[in-house]
């Protein structure tokens, strides 16, 4: 049996080193393999400093919630978000029972107050005829002009309640403040609604703004050199308008709030609640920016990562990303001049799984 066993292993290490010697020449190295397989570029020296950036949110400069005036219940609904309205134009209907019921009971009110003022004008003009001749006396003459007084402020008091009253029927009908777009609507037909219930959001569209909160140290800055470019969310680069820096800073944040106008005229102007970049070119320069294909990126929960060339291998290296253009991101981090990058991720990953089970094998 131990001959035996020494001849299976005799004939294991014949062919080993049959296998070992069969082509002549060595088998690639993973060194090699990896110069060959993968696609790469270099990070050039070009990368620029960028102001620092914070985002901001669009917002109309006319902007409006447009809430109940009365209570009621709604009849009907005219416009529903998205909709363009002109100035006055009817938004919503209610019911007006009472409103309308207080209407005619103001005016009865009044139209009781002025037969009330007209007999005590006659009574008073009587009263100054009599007393004229010497038939009434002073005291009763002054009864008489006290009560024609007493009705006139009451037919005053009748008249304003009849105004009242005609203004709470107005609020029945829910109008447009100024011509715009109806950006959300909080109500529907047949429900009840109470004086101050939001119902309409709505805004202008012709003139927008950017509000970011910066800190207090760049606002100080910003007041000296009020200037702001705006990047949206598609790489579009807009020259800011006017630059206002409030005078106090949030007691809770300790930031202070920067409001960018917005040109009135360009082709396409973000929606009012979207986000923007807002750079300052007046500030002093952030670190460098290199810019990367998006396809490189490798993205790990909250973690990017791109892979380097390291020697001969693939090595997967964090780096923080700054603003994205096109089919390129800005690196603000992590990348250097001169560094190679891997143009697949993927097939790096799949490089290094092999490598580490042993499929590719190094050779001294």
């Amino acid at each position: 049996m131990s001959g035996l066993r020494r001849g299976v292993t005799a004939v294991s290490a014949g062919v080993l080193a049959c296998l070992l010697v069969a082509c002549g020449s060595k088998p690639p190295t993973a060194s090699q393999a990896a110069v060959t397989q993968f696609a790469t570029f270099t990070v050039g020296a070009e990368g620029t400093g960028s102001s620092p950036g914070w985002d901001g949110v669009v917002e109309a400069v006319q902007q409006a919630v447009i809430s109940a005036q009365t209570g009621g219940r709604v009849a009907r609904v005219e416009v529903d978000v998205n909709d363009r309205v002109a100035a006055g134009a009817v938004l919503l209907r209610l019911t007006g029972v009472e409103q309308k019921s207080g209407l005619e009971a103001a005016q009865a009110q009044l139209k009781s107050a002025e037969a009330v003022l007209s007999e005590a004008e006659s009574r008073h003009r009587r009263a100054a005829d009599l007393v004229g001749r010497q038939l009434m006396s002073k005291a009763d003459y002054d009864i008489a002009r006290a009560s024609r007084d007493s009705a006139l402020a009451a037919r005053d008091g009748a008249k304003a309640l009849v105004q009242q009253a005609s203004q709470t029927v107005d609020y029945t009908v829910v109008r447009s403040p100024y011509a715009g777009v109806v950006s959300a609507r909080r109500v529907e037909p047949g429900e009840a609604v109470v004086p101050g219930q939001p119902l309409f959001a709505f805004y202008a569209p012709g003139a927008l703004r950017v509000a970011v909160q910066v800190p207090q140290s760049v606002a100080a800055a910003l007041r000296v050199a009020p200037h702001a470019l705006l990047q949206s969310a598609t790489g579009t680069v807009i020259e800011g308008g006017a630059v206002t820096v409030y005078p106090s800073a949030d007691p809770q944040s300790h930031s202070v709030t920067v409001r960018v106008a917005l040109p009135t005229k360009q082709q396409a102007a973000p929606e009012p609640g979207s986000t923007v970049k807002v750079r300052f070119p007046g500030l002093a320069e952030g670190p460098a920016l290199h810019r990367v294909p998006a396809g490189t990126l490798v993205q790990r929960g909250e973690v990017s990562a791109v892979y380097v060339m390291v020697g001969d291998r693939p090595s997967l290296r964090q780096i923080r990303l700054g603003a994205r253009q096109g089919d390129t991101v800005d690196v603000i981090a992590g990348l250097s001049a001169g560094d190679s990058v891997v143009r697949d991720p993927v097939a790096a990953l799949q490089w290094l799984t092999r490598t580490h089970a042993g499929q590719v094998v190094t050779h001294e």
